[in-house]
């Protein structure tokens, strides 16, 4: 496939569309110190950076150390209320989008409300309608191929002709399980004090940018 002319573009939400992987990872941090767990902001992005509640949960069950019930409710509550207070678009992006032709949907780790929530708030859900594809549609989440290849089936394009931008190691694999290209991106917040490009160099990225001003140069 010719990188610059894909059929399909597929954007990740958190890291990619909206800087939102520090406040998410804060509030899981938070929210699991309220019930004596103890997970620094830092260890959030490494465990779960790109991930679904259903990985924490079995993260801790894998520990022997099951959730409360109420844990994704008061997570889920935490992360909108500071996301409708604080979320910011990745900077260049509303740019981007503006002058794409290509068809274009969202594949996301986060549950359909929270990358509602996320698109309305930074104004980029005009760019996508109802285009929105989430964790919650398959049975296996990044690094699994499964919600990138739903997110192609549903827009009739080939998995070959597709093009993946992502932040997260998890999925990178996920895109190149899928047949993918992938484009990491590690313009976000979270990637300030950690080695994004040589993360997602070794997932498998076929390309590192740091600006989305950046998008179309190779």
């Amino acid at each position: 496939m010719d990188p610059g002319r894909p059929d399909l573009i597929i954007f990740d939400c958190d890291g990619v569309l909206v800087d939102s992987e520090l406040l998410s990872c804060r509030c899981l941090s938070e929210i699991l110190s309220e019930f004596g767990f103890l997970l620094s902001v830092e260890q959030a992005l490494e465990f779960f950076l790109g991930r679904s509640t259903k990985a924490i949960e079995q993260h801790y069950r894998d520990l022997g150390q099951a959730l409360p019930d109420d844990f994704l409710p008061r997570l889920k509550a935490r992360v909108l209320q500071t996301f409708a207070a604080a979320l910011q678009p990745i900077p260049g992006v509303a740019a981007v989008l503006s002058g794409l032709v290509t068809p274009r949907c969202v594949a996301s780790s986060s549950d359909l409300d929270r990358v509602s929530l996320s698109l309305d708030v930074t104004g980029l859900a005009p760019h996508f309608g109802g285009r929105l594809y989430t964790a919650q549609m398959v049975r296996h989440g990044k690094p699994a191929p499964d919600l990138f290849l739903h997110a192609a089936g549903k827009m009739q394009a080939d998995p070959a002709r597709t093009l993946v931008i992502e932040d997260s190691a998890s999925g990178v694999q996920a895109a190149k399980a899928a047949g993918m290209m992938v484009w990491g991106f590690v313009g976000g917040g979270h990637y300030r004090a950690r080695d994004g490009r040589a993360i997602l160099s070794a997932a498998g990225a076929d390309r590192v940018f740091a600006h989305m001003s950046d998008f179309w140069e190779a």
